[in-house]
């Protein structure tokens, strides 16, 4: 199985580092992705969209040969690139995993609230995270995580997801949770809750919690790397 791992923003595919050694040894192939825009802190991110990061995407699915299985795992803003992608090939995605994220819907942004311009969203420091969001981030491990970081193109952080292909429902999904636990997320799955977009509507849906903060890739990459591995399988 080809496996494309989709950073959130301000990663780029380095984030991955510490997780895809599991996912090699248990026989996927793992593809670590670096999205446009995010190359080095001066990339010119002018007119990178939301759109231009789902395209690079369906790209490479579009490149996988016929008769290979592929997966997509995405953290955080990576969700709504991911889910694009499977709108737009859901014959050829087998598998979905959201690292503390979900499926948007039609109209989602990944977020709008961090300061940015025309062009740029800089990675704005953790002072702008929830304490849950932190969770697990000692001084040390913020600052090799912030040395990770790259501005985002802001488009591909404000423009809206559209989607027009209802065969995406039917793509097998796993969320990693890990800023709530899994019981909160299916009480507001079950509750319909806007802001989780098209979720309550997959045919099919697994939760695991992973108790930790919003980076688990770097707080907890070992279970990360097991949750993924099983999700994989499934």
């Amino acid at each position: 199985m080809q496996t494309f791992l989709i950073p959130g923003l301000w990663l780029d595919a380095s984030s991955w580092d510490a997780v895809t050694p599991a996912i090699e040894a248990a026989g996927y192939r793992a593809h670590p992705l670096t999205m446009p825009g995010l190359e080095a802190n001066d990339a010119d991110r002018n007119g990178i969209t939301l759109d231009t990061h789902i395209d690079h995407v369906v790209h490479l699915i579009d490149e996988v040969p016929a008769d290979e299985k592929v997966a997509l795992v995405a953290h955080s803003g990576g969700a709504l690139v991911a889910y694009g992608a499977v709108d737009r090939r859901p014959e050829r995605v087998d598998r979905v995993v959201y690292v503390d994220s979900w499926p948007g819907g039609e109209g989602s942004i990944v977020n709008d609230e961090v300061p940015h311009d025309d062009a740029d969203m800089p990675f704005p420091g953790w002072d702008a995270f929830d304490e849950g969001d932190v969770r697990d981030i000692t001084p040390e491990l913020g600052e090799e995580i912030a040395g990770h970081t790259h501005p985002s193109p802001s488009h591909a952080a404000t423009d809206p997801l559209h989607l027009t292909d209802e065969r995406r429902l039917d793509v097998p999904a796993t969320i990693v949770i890990t800023t709530m636990s899994a019981e909160d997320l299916n009480e507001l799955i079950d509750r319909g809750v806007g802001w989780l977009g098209d979720t309550p509507r997959l045919s099919s849906l697994h939760i695991a919690g992973l108790p930790t903060g919003h980076w688990p890739q770097f707080t907890k990459p070992q279970e990360l790397s097991e949750l993924i591995v099983d999700a994989l399988a499934e």
